[in-house]
């Protein structure tokens, strides 16, 4: 872990508004602004409620799915031609299309071009981004991530030139999202904070956010989950979003992510799911290298354990209390698949090699074993 004198970076939009009735922030910023030809891009369910941004009628690419494709993209870059702001509503795979749409509209570049670390060009239109559930925190971040269809992986681009205008973050938005969802969402959030409190490069600065956001998760999830209309439930889990969001820039994830992506890519698991089926089994895997931590994240879920085996059980149960159902073959993920699985996981040196404990494929097919 670093010390406090190590250096850090920490990337804000410079204007991110907070709170419930902060909608209306929007319109008035986009009028300040004197944007003209916005397109929101969003999934359907959002797609049927963009009157609710208080813009008037705009275009919009409303087919974004959980596991967004360069071919995605492609389609939502048509549909962007000649903008000048381009805003991000719904759920991580939105915000994301969101930002690679925002570098790439206008600029006669290709994916390939952009992706990677710092290799965006200068932004030429506006970013706006306006979170509709409590899981990725994707608003205040400046990466992306997109799948190639042909290697069935996921492609990270980060660049400063992604990083919105402002955010606008109401948790009203987010009342509206089914109880599982609200879970699965959630326990994204939280594992944002988590792989990033027990990380190898994990800060003292951003800990301090990492262990907010994981004791509003566990104090609040089930409130959510048990009744979305909770207005202080939901703005605690915006808020432990928001937290997850700010840690992924200087930190990032690490295995927990890693061993979920290929649910995902594979077998078209969402985003929040897969998250939340693994991270029990590498909270346990990894509690061996950070005990005081581990024992710190148990205590902010409700219980307490002395071995890895409690600790598994302890998180299952955390988890299991929201109404998931914890086991991969549930979800349609199947056994002949799990090696081939471990190998792609095994792939992802981006976040692994931050990981606290060296997990083998063999170790990462455990996981996957135990899980399934």
């Amino acid at each position: 872990m670093l010390e406090l004198t190590h250096p850090v970076a920490l990337q804000w939009p410079p204007l991110v508004h907070f709170g419930i009735g902060t909608l209306a922030r929007l319109g008035e910023w986009v009028d300040r602004r004197g944007y003209a030809r916005p397109v929101v891009i969003a999934d359907p369910v959002n797609a049927g409620r963009v009157d609710h941004l208080g813009l008037g009628k705009v275009r919009c690419f409303g087919d974004v799915t959980s596991e967004p494709d360069t071919a995605m993209l492609d389609k939502a870059l048509l549909v962007a031609d000649g903008a000048d702001l381009v805003i991000g509503f719904g759920g991580g795979s939105a915000m994301d299309l969101a930002k690679l749409v925002s570098i790439m509209a206008g600029q006669n570049v290709s994916f390939r071009d952009v992706s990677g670390l710092d290799r965006a060009p200068v932004r030429r239109i506006g970013l706006a981004q306006v979170p509709t559930t409590a899981g990725t925190g994707s608003e205040v971040g400046a990466r992306a991530l997109i799948t190639d269809p042909e290697t069935h992986s996921k492609i990270a681009t980060e660049s400063i030139h992604m990083l919105a205008d402002i955010a606008v973050i109401d948790p009203v938005l987010t009342e509206s999202v089914p109880p599982m969802v609200t879970a699965a969402t959630g326990i994204d959030a939280m594992a944002h904070c988590i792989e990033a409190y027990t990380s190898k490069r994990a800060h003292p600065i951003i800990d301090t956010y990492a262990l907010q956001g994981i004791r509003l998760a566990g104090r609040y999830l089930k409130r959510a989950v048990e009744d979305g209309a909770d207005k202080q439930a939901r703005a605690a889990l915006a808020l432990a979003a928001l937290y997850g969001g700010v840690c992924l820039g200087p930190v990032n994830t690490t295995a927990g992510h890693a061993v979920s992506y290929p649910l995902g890519t594979r077998h078209g698991l969402a985003h929040g799911i897969a998250n939340a089926l693994m991270f029990p089994h590498v909270l346990a895997a990894n509690a061996p290298a950070v005990p005081q931590k581990t024992n710190e994240i148990c205590v902010a879920l409700g219980f307490s354990a002395d071995d890895q085996a409690e600790i598994l059980s302890g998180a299952a149960a955390f988890c299991a209390a929201l109404g998931l159902d914890m086991r991969l073959r549930a979800h349609g993920v199947p056994e002949d698949d799990l090696e081939v699985m471990a190998k792609d996981a095994h792939a992802i040196r981006r976040l692994l090699d931050w990981n606290p404990v060296d997990l083998s494929v063999r170790d990462i097919l455990a996981l996957y074993q135990n899980a399934w």
